[in-house]
Formats: C-alpha cells, structure tokens, sequence
C-alpha cells in the first residue's frame, strides 16, 4: 500500500518539521513587534520554543487580541483626555 508522499518520511518527522517552521514564525512575529522591550522578546521566544504548538498558539493568539482591541475604531476616544467638561465652560448656551 502506497502512500505517495509519505513513503520517505513518516507522519512524525513531518509534524515535527511543521512544529519547528510554525515556532520560528511566531518566534519571528513576537521579534519584528515594536510594543515589547527585548527582554520581553526574548522571554516570550523562549516560552513558545520551551513550550511548542501550545506557547506558540497561545502569545501568538494574545498578541493577535491585542493587536484587534487597540485597532477598532471605538477603541478610545479621539484625541484622548478627559470626556467630561471640567474646565467651567458649560454646552447649555447661556
């Protein structure tokens, strides 16, 4: 029974080689990221190669969160700053 591709290399090697290319994207991702500091960086990479797939999945799904909240639209007031009116001029048109 012929299994094509798979007749050289077993099914584990070829995940294997999917978990490291997966890794050193992530690992990638978390250095090209402007928001962390380099130990942050670097603490970060070594979680997601000490712990594979599942530190990788998960700051790559933390960042991506991140990434959404700080981009949408309603994600914060223009121009920041306080949204009462305290210093002493009144909207009521007197």
């Amino acid at each position: 029974m012929s299994m094509g591709i798979f007749d050289d290399m077993d099914f584990l090697t070829i995940t294997v080689v999917i978990l490291i290319i997966f890794n050193f994207a992530v690992s990638f991702y978390l250095f090209k990221r402007n928001d962390l500091e380099l130990f942050q960086k670097i603490a970060q990479v070594v979680i997601v190669w000490l712990f594979p797939f599942v530190g990788a999945i998960g700051l790559w799904l933390f960042h991506r969160s991140q990434d959404t909240d700080n981009n949408k639209p309603s994600g914060g007031s223009f121009g920041g700053g306080s949204q009462d009116s305290s210093i002493g001029i009144g909207s009521s048109g007197e």
